[in-house]
């Protein structure tokens, strides 16, 4: 495994896994990384390299693809998809709408592979011992979790909402709670809506919990989590009911009739209305859910025996054995007029798309990278 240092170096280490660090450049992707990839290839015997997003992907090509000739492929999970990447490098991706997508840009070999869940690490029955007394949560009260780096202007915006729904709830007399774990460059605009929240329900109603190096305990403490992409998988796997959050005011609840839509999204929605009429929807779906206990349970119920179904890690592992298969039987090395073509149309593409955002930049109109990467 190669990583740059960060939260997955240091899981890897947990786990024993063998691990070779990256140049940790913050302008991406780097030359001398792609060189580490080469070298590393070379001397362990590689025979398919596995990036994870453009940057990984581009300096995977650029270093063993081109160079030793060795099979790429590339995960996508990103919203968007860069429109440089080289299309003959196998993608996969973790939504039905992200394989169309890239299907339209001319990628003729898209695998869709959801996000697999570790179902015995992450269970209904896992303890969630002083989470509430730890960060000062009324114990009876019901509490309502999301969990996730405050980075994405995505996310930022449905959390902004997600601190009116709780106010609004409060103002109605429900002593709902709400956690927000993790923490992000969007950190401060999060805790000025929580202080605007708490002000006016006049008690504390909102909490933010920071990052947690584990953050089992708050999922299993909740009693509905609101979530999307992995982070709202998760949830299912404790059995929690879930509200999956989008942009635009998206909110919606997970039930057996909107299962399939939230599926084919990757858990994830796209709406058509602003911030505030979002949080007017998130208030009604949650103020229904914590007055009925019910119908917590039953679809609690209904989250955990979808997530087991679908999305169990060793169902997952066997698809991405095949894609690894399928990819080095595929591996046959095209001309080097064809590679010469795709990195000339790759490196061009990642300039023009370096020079928008550093336009954007200067003219202080950029937010985040929409392609979910630094430039």
């Amino acid at each position: 495994m190669a990583s740059r240092p960060g939260p997955l170096a240091e899981m890897a280490m947990r786990l024993g896994l063998p691990l070779a660090l990256l140049d940790g450049a913050a302008l991406r992707p780097s030359r001398h990384a792609a060189a580490q990839l080469t070298n590393l290839a070379r001397q362990n015997r590689i025979d398919v390299v596995h990036g994870y997003e453009w940057p990984s992907a581009l300096e995977s090509f650029a270093g063993p693809r081109l160079r030793l000739g060795l099979p790429v492929v590339c995960t996508v999970n990103s919203m968007y998809l860069a429109p440089f990447l080289p299309r003959s490098v196998p993608l996969v991706v973790g939504t039905d709408e992200g394989r169309l997508r890239a299907m339209r840009a001319g990628h003729d070999r898209v695998t869709l592979l959801e996000a697999p869940v570790d179902l015995r690490a992450n269970a209904p029955d896992f303890d969630p011992g002083t989470f509430r007394s730890d960060h000062g949560l009324d114990p009876a009260a019901p509490l309502v979790v999301t969990v996730g780096r405050l980075a994405s202007e995505v996310r930022l915006g449905g959390l902004l909402g997600a601190c009116e729904a709780a106010a609004e709830l409060a103002g109605w007399g429900s002593p709902v709670q709400l956690a927000v774990v993790g923490d992000g460059p969007s950190q401060p605009l999060v805790a000025r809506a929580a202080d605007k929240a708490n002000a006016r329900a006049g008690r504390r109603v909102i909490a933010l919990i920071g990052a947690l190096s584990d953050p089992r305990p708050a999922y299993a403490a909740a009693d509905v989590i609101l979530g999307m992409g992995g982070s709202a998988l998760r949830g299912l796997a404790f059995g929690k009911p879930l509200v999956v959050q989008g942009d635009h005011g998206f909110w919606e609840l997970l039930t057996p009739d909107t299962a399939p839509q939230l599926i084919r999204q990757g858990w994830y929605g796209l709406g058509a209305e602003s911030r505030r009429a979002g949080a007017i929807r998130l208030t009604s779906i949650l103020r229904e859910l914590l007055e009925q206990p019910e119908t917590r349970a039953r679809l609690g119920a209904y989250s955990r025996s979808l997530v087991v179904a679908r999305y169990s890690v060793e169902r997952t592992a066997e698809a991405q054995e095949e894609v690894y298969a399928e990819a080095i039987a595929r591996s046959a090395r095209p001309s080097m007029t064809e590679l010469a073509a795709e990195a000339a149309r790759a490196g061009a593409g990642l300039l023009r798309h370096k020079a928008a955002r550093a336009w954007q930049m200067w003219r202080g109109t950029a937010t985040v990278d929409e392609l979910g990467a630094p430039v």
